[in-house]
């Protein structure tokens, strides 16, 4: 019985199953349709639609894309192991100052250029003034060229001055024409062409009351110069640098006979670089002279070859020379010898020894350009010079240099002036001194602040011995001289001059021995803009109005003024 109410139990169970799955079915069958339906429904209400219209899609999306950050590489790299070795570190910076070279000067007799102007530095300009004493002055400069290739430059002067004595006059009339060319194979020409005129009048005679024509006392010096030289600016493939260059110059003067003298000399140094220390130099010079005065004619040459060897290192700077000369056939072997010495690496104290010798040449346009007044030399003599000598120079600031040497000379056949009486002594004849002894202290210090400010001042200080001559005429004993030279504002300049010395000693009509009185000549001027072309300048000279006489009965002009205008061609 149990059984049979189980199976009946699992009838009603299985007929309840075939109901709902057959409910189901009605439903799955009748949720089909209808989407069957709501399809069909929606394809034709699109197909409905104006088919004018562009069809679009829009499409809404909140998506940004994002690049995946980039995975960085580390480097470590390893430190350095310590250098404990201390470098040395040198340096070479170049001074910020004007610092001359000091060359030893040589020693002989000098003709003052009566107050004479300064020199104003101005590129393409016309200087013109007038004055108590000079009428008029003039002074040029023009250059041309493009300023890397060619250069050529034109240089005048021009002026007449008149004193107050009886033919106190002097004129100067100088041309010079200077031009060089570089080349494309380093190469390098300089030439110049010059012309200058001299006039004098021999005022100085004693007494004053004597009457001369004018045609008398003029004396007129005329030469005619040129140069050509030639050089390389970057040494040769072995090392050698050249220089070749000769120079030609005609003098003559007024006087009746006339005398003329020619002049040339040739000069060929070669030198040869050996590594960075070491250089050899080789040359040859040819001065030769021909002077002829009436009816006579006197040749006077030197030849000499000029072998040396030259070491340079940062401290130390060697010239060493023995030079075989020929002066008119008379051998001699001329010892050369400088070094600077430096123990400091700042090069602010630099020792200095020197044994030199060389020839100051006896020529007519030579002893003119040292006493205008002199007559016609009737011999002619070259003075060989020695000079030994020691000293330092350096800087004590960036701006302050100085210089001092203590020398002993040695001169044959030194050339003195004195005056010739049997004609009122205004012309002055040479004597030549054999040999002559001289000590020289010389000083120099200058302060340079660049291109505004700079001031200088030296002094030489002559003790002579002589052999033949009791006294050294016409050469100064003692000489000072000071320049100054200051922009105090950008269109205003100051310029200064001093000179000062003892006299020189001289031999007076009675064949006693005189000395001229101190000198003392201060001159002083100043030039200002008043246009971008126009300046205006003023000089005064021989302020304190000192008559001295640097040669023995000529005495100077004394205070003058003088001014005038500079045109400048630069605009700026």
């Amino acid at each position: 019985m149990k059984k049979a109410r189980a199976v009946k139990q699992e009838q009603i169970i299985n007929k309840n199953f075939r109901i709902e799955n057959m409910m189901f079915k009605s439903i799955y069958i009748k949720l089909f349709f209808f989407t069957v339906v709501s399809i069909l429904l929606l394809q034709l209400s699109v197909n409905a639609q104006d088919s004018t219209k562009r069809k679009s899609i829009d499409i809404t999306s909140q998506f940004k894309p994002v690049l995946r950050e980039a995975a960085k590489i580390n480097f470590h790299a390893s430190p350095s192991s310590p250098d404990t070795t201390k470098p040395k570190l040198t340096y070479d910076i170049p001074s910020q100052f004007l610092l001359m070279p000091y060359q030893p000067g040589e020693l002989k007799p000098v003709a003052l250029q009566p107050d004479s102007v300064l020199q104003w530095n101005n590129d393409n300009y016309i200087k013109v003034g007038v004055g108590s004493v000079h009428l008029p002055y003039i002074k040029t400069a023009f250059s041309f060229g493009d300023g890397k290739k060619t250069f050529f430059n034109i240089f005048a002067d021009e002026f007449i001055s008149k004193g107050k004595l009886a033919y106190q006059k002097n004129s100067l009339t100088d041309i010079k024409l200077t031009g060089t060319v570089k080349t494309e194979n380093n190469l390098e020409w300089n030439g110049a062409l010059n012309y200058k005129s001299d006039g004098y009048y021999l005022y100085g005679y004693q007494p004053d009351t004597l009457k001369f024509s004018k045609s008398q006392l003029q004396q007129n010096f005329q030469t005619f110069g040129g140069r050509l030289s030639l050089k390389n600016t970057v040494p040769t493939e072995f090392g050698l640098t050249y220089n070749p260059n000769v120079s030609v110059s005609v003098f003559s003067d007024n006087h009746s006979p006339q005398a003329s003298e020619a002049n040339t000399v040739l000069n060929l140094p070669l030198q040869k670089s050996i590594g960075k220390t070491f250089a050899f130099d080789l040359g040859f010079t040819a001065n030769l002279t021909n002077y002829r005065f009436g009816s006579a004619s006197i040749n006077n040459n030197i030849f000499y070859l000029s072998p040396a060897l030259l070491f340079k290192t940062p401290n130390v700077n060697v010239h060493a020379e023995l030079t075989p000369s020929w002066d008119n056939k008379t051998f001699h072997l001329l010892p050369n010898f400088t070094a600077d010495i430096n123990p400091f690496d700042d090069k602010r104290f630099t020792f200095q020894l020197g044994w030199i010798s060389y020839y100051d040449k006896g020529s007519y346009q030579r002893y003119a350009s040292i006493n205008p007044w002199l007559a016609q030399p009737d011999s002619l003599l070259n003075t060989r010079v020695q000079e030994r000598f020691a000293g330092f120079k350096g800087s004590i600031t960036d701006h302050l240099t100085y210089s001092a040497k203590v020398g002993f000379n040695q001169y044959w056949n030194m050339p003195l002036f004195v005056n010739d009486y049997t004609n009122n002594g205004k012309d002055f004849l040479i004597r030549y001194e054999p040999s002559m002894q001289a000590l020289q202290l010389h000083g120099e210090i200058a302060y340079t602040v660049g291109e505004q400010f700079s001031i200088s001042a030296g002094l030489n200080l002559n003790q002579y011995k002589l052999q033949k001559e009791y006294r050294a005429w016409g050469l100064l004993p003692l000489e000072f001289n000071s320049t100054l030279r200051w922009q105090i504002l950008k269109d205003l300049w100051f310029k200064s001059n001093l000179w000062a010395w003892d006299g020189a000693q001289y031999i007076g009509s009675n064949g006693q021995a005189y000395k001229n009185n101190p000198a003392f000549d201060l001159n002083a001027g100043v030039e200002f803009r008043i246009t971008r072309q126009l300046n205006l300048w003023l000089q005064m000279n021989n302020i304190f109005n000192d008559k001295y006489q640097r040669w023995n009965q000529y005495q100077s002009y004394g205070f003058n003024i003088l001014g005038g205008i500079v045109f400048s061609f630069s605009d700026k």
